[in-house]
């Protein structure tokens, strides 16, 4: 039977309406990516969703990014391979010192917003990246964009890759996401969701100039922030469950 994990990336907003949307996710998805003090985050945030994520038996992960919270880390940038190692191991110290508090460990990494997009295209990114993971813990997975150099470079490394697609978001045809500056980023309703799903199931998707781009999908990504995020993921699930298959948190090979 087919399987895929359904990840969200969580702790990255000291908000009440978000923090209950967080709450109702949780039990709907498999894997949470953390933010560890880049573009957001905080202990107390940190400590706070990985004690949600450990109730409902759900895999913690680190979402490192880019220090700059003034663009949520978002803006595209460029930055040098020892940057984005140090930022990295950085990160992974702090989310790693604050779940020791509660004897909790990572299971793996994913970057986020610009750091995401950098070491997708960016193949001395994507091995300073990967560097830094080995370096820190070589057990742990590592998500990243299906396709991506970073998928290349992970695996060249020794670690475990989970290929990420989004149903949600619109893609080029060289694979990569149309950045969310740009009209049309963000698919616009339940019925371009549902068929974008049906695609990645099938191992493709139909980018935003029409070609068909082969993908393949270990975990699809989930934004919190997304309006109607609760009712997105429960389609999601819907979807995934008639068409048989297998919704469960990653294993490590």
């Amino acid at each position: 039977m087919q399987t895929i994990d359904l990840n969200s990336d969580m702790g990255e907003y000291d908000d009440q309406e978000l923090f209950t949307r967080e709450v109702e996710l949780m039990p709907l998805i498999t894997s949470a990516n953390i933010a560890c003090g880049g573009h957001a985050g905080t202990p107390d945030l940190m400590r706070r969703t990985a004690g949600l994520a450990t109730q409902q038996h759900v895999a913690i992960g680190a979402h490192p990014g880019f220090p700059d919270a003034g663009d949520f880390g978002r803006g595209e940038r460029q930055a040098s391979p020892d940057e984005v190692a140090s930022l990295v191991s950085r990160q992974l110290t702090t989310l790693a010192e604050v779940l020791a508090c509660d004897r909790l460990s990572l299971t793996h990494v994913k970057p986020h917003g610009a750091l995401y997009s950098l070491t997708a295209k960016n193949p001395d990114s994507a091995d300073a990246l990967a560097q830094a993971v080995v370096g820190f813990d070589p057990r742990l997975m590592l998500f990243a964009l299906a396709g991506s150099a970073l998928v290349e470079r992970g695996r060249s490394m020794g670690l475990t890759v989970m290929e990420e697609a989004f149903a949600d978001r619109a893609y080029r045809s060289d694979g990569t996401l149309v950045p969310r500056t740009q009209p049309g980023a963000v698919l616009p309703t339940a019925q371009h969701v549902v068929r974008q799903l049906r695609e990645i199931l099938n191992g493709y998707v139909t980018s935003i100039d029409g070609h068909r781009v082969p993908l393949h999908a270990d975990t699809l990504c989930v934004h919190v922030d997304t309006p109607h995020a609760v009712d997105f993921v429960r389609l999601l699930r819907a979807e995934l469950q008639s068409a048989g298959v297998r919704i469960q948190r990653p294993l490590a090979s």
